[in-house]
């Protein structure tokens, strides 16, 4: 087999429809969209959760609850993460983005304190929780708030 006889496989390539090409096509005048009426038209049809005019179910269901809008979010660091630096290295936002731990620092970074620390580091983040702190220090490391 040489390459100019290569050729698809039957059946496997079909020709994209053209519709309102000629009557003869079988979809030629009003290209399979009818005579009249909304959907036959230009910038036809209706808006997504139109129901005909009944009241759509977006609108027939409660509303619930309450979003803060100016609520921020953290972007949240667990303490075992934290031992891919070397002993001594200055942990911040930067640095966790370089390591691939974090992609995107939102409204700043949270330390929390889930797992285990054996290198001592210089973490700096929005914020700590307790346990968090505490192993951070037992493990000769130290704490600032940005």
């Amino acid at each position: 087999m040489k390459l100019h006889e290569l050729s698809p496989e039957p059946g496997s390539r079909k020709t994209r429809t053209r519709r309102g090409r000629g009557l003869g096509s079988g979809l030629g005048k009003t290209s399979g969209r009818g005579q009249k009426g909304q959907n036959s038209r230009s910038g036809g049809g209706v808006r997504t959760g139109f129901e005909g005019g009944q009241m759509p179910l977006y609108r027939r269901l409660p509303k619930r609850g309450f979003k803060n809008i100016f609520a921020k979010e953290y972007a949240e660091v667990n303490v075992s993460s934290l031992n891919r630096f070397d002993d001594g290295a200055v942990v911040d936002p930067v640095a966790l983005i370089e390591e691939g731990i974090l992609k995107n620092v939102r409204d700043g970074v949270r330390i929390l304190g889930n797992g285990e620390l054996t290198k001592k580091l210089t973490v700096k983040a929005n914020g700590f929780t307790k346990t968090a702190e505490e192993k951070i220090k037992a493990a000769g490391g130290e704490v600032e708030v940005i």
